[in-house]
């Protein structure tokens, strides 16, 4: 298991729900493309899960 995880917004948080984009913004990913290293716990994991569809996500 990763220690680490490499999160990339890929799509636009606009048109997502309020609590979505809320989400994308604790990740602290602010624009496209851009991408955090955050580690690999049960809060980053529950996080991603509700925006999975506009990130994607490595293990490093």
């Amino acid at each position: 298991m990763a220690d680490k995880l490499k999160i990339t917004l890929v799509k636009s948080p606009i048109a997502a729900i309020p609590k979505q984009r809320a989400t994308v913004q604790a990740l602290g990913l602010k624009k496209i493309r851009q991408f955090v290293e955050l580690p690999n716990n049960g809060a980053t994991k529950g996080m991603i899960q509700r925006v999975n569809h506009l990130v994607k996500v490595e293990e490093i």
